[in-house]
């Protein structure tokens, strides 16, 4: 292993030891290093003193809860965030993603498929240098080389998965893509994963280029097949 690809640290974030050791052992399996909390508050002093390159959160925290731990870690920047959530903790999935939680995963979960999404999730994190032209719509331009959005002379702040999904809508235009079809080519998963991860960036996408998100313009829905991106 060169240099370059030495070291890529995750955090994993869970109250439950036995979570915590199942999933570092994974982990360190396929060449990770590992930092273990079971709090909120000690999993923000180690971010603080020694930031990883991905934070495995559970929802469910003594201390500062995994929700309000997302949001701290969203406004500090990008770093990729994976949250835990119970099975039927629908409302806490949907808020983590919004927060800007870069993927989710249910609890009991297998540790292998957990691996594969960590993996998945920082390949997508440090994305190619991008050879692909600057696209231009009426106030909106997204420039695939340095990643920035900008919207009447105003630069947007998207996470990386936000632009990866608008930047792959813009890049086809008017053409309709089913949520599987979107969580296969922007996301990485080709087979069906919950498709409420498209449908809430579709949503905070809406609330950051649209004029009134409530009548998109750009980001439409096909109701009963997809979305699609008008120009």
């Amino acid at each position: 292993m060169g240099d370059n690809a030495a070291v890529t640290t995750v955090l994993v974030v869970d109250d439950e030891p036995i979570v915590r050791d199942v999933v570092v052992r994974y982990l360190q399996r396929d060449g990770f290093e590992t930092l273990v909390a079971g709090d909120g508050d000690t999993a923000r002093a180690l971010i603080e003193k020694t930031p990883p390159q991905l934070v495995v959160l559970d929802v469910m925290l003594p201390g500062i809860d995994g929700l309000a731990l997302c949001r701290w870690i969203r406004a500090r920047g990008d770093l990729p965030v994976i949250m835990l959530t119970a099975r039927g903790e629908e409302a806490d999935r949907i808020v983590g993603l919004e927060l800007g939680a870069d993927d989710y995963v249910t609890k009991p979960f297998s540790p292998r498929e957990l691996a594969v999404r960590v993996q998945t999730v920082l390949r997508r994190a440090q994305p190619p240098a991008s050879t692909a032209e600057p696209l231009s719509f009426d106030g909106l331009s997204i420039d695939p080389g340095t990643r920035e959005v900008v919207r009447n002379g105003d630069l947007l702040r998207l996470t990386a998965k936000e632009f990866d999904l608008l930047f792959f809508l813009a890049s086809n235009p008017r053409q309709v893509f089913s949520r599987d079809q979107l969580m296969g080519r922007v996301w990485g998963y080709e087979s069906a994963v919950d498709t409420g991860t498209v449908t809430v960036h579709v949503r905070r996408l809406r609330a950051k280029i649209e004029r009134d998100p409530s009548a998109p313009e750009h980001l439409e829905t096909v109701w009963g097949v997809g979305y699609r991106f008008v120009p």
